[in-house]
């Protein structure tokens, strides 16, 4: 069920969940989005320019908090505005032939905002990787019934 706005509040609490991510997602998103940037997959070009490893991508790591929001939602077009901020790069280990995530994106999301005359919720979102936040002012907005 989709939900309306006469049913939020403010700081209303939508959720959270846990995004495991590997070096392989991040070839696959690379794939996808033509962005083969070696500071996504090559450890010794991302250490040489200074970063603590491998990187996901910014986007890649938008798209994986959003989906928190449009599945929320249950319409991802039902999100009209998504911005933030990127504070810390978010590093994904090297785990090649381990079951284990390279890293863990922790999401979740608060009503921060209601606005009746749009019929818009603002959604504010809190992700962060190994206690560290990776985006800071994470906000959706999001035209609900």
């Amino acid at each position: 069920m989709r939900p309306t706005l006469s049913d939020l509040t403010v700081g209303q609490a939508l959720g959270s969940r846990s995004i495991e991510v590997t070096r392989t997602d991040l070839v696959k998103y690379a794939g996808a989005s033509g962005d083969f940037n070696p500071i996504h997959w090559n450890e010794g070009f991302a250490t040489d320019v200074g970063l603590p490893g491998v990187i996901a991508h910014g986007m890649f790591t938008m798209g994986v908090a959003v989906q928190l929001v449009t599945d929320w939602a249950g319409d991802p077009a039902a999100v009209v505005d998504f911005q933030t901020r990127f504070s810390k790069p978010v590093p994904v280990a090297d785990t090649t032939g381990n079951a284990a995530a390279g890293a863990v994106i922790e999401v979740s999301g608060a009503i921060g905002a209601l606005d009746a005359d749009a019929g818009t919720a603002r959604v504010d979102l809190a992700v962060v990787v190994g206690g560290a936040k990776v985006l800071m002012k994470a906000q959706a907005v999001v035209r609900l019934a």
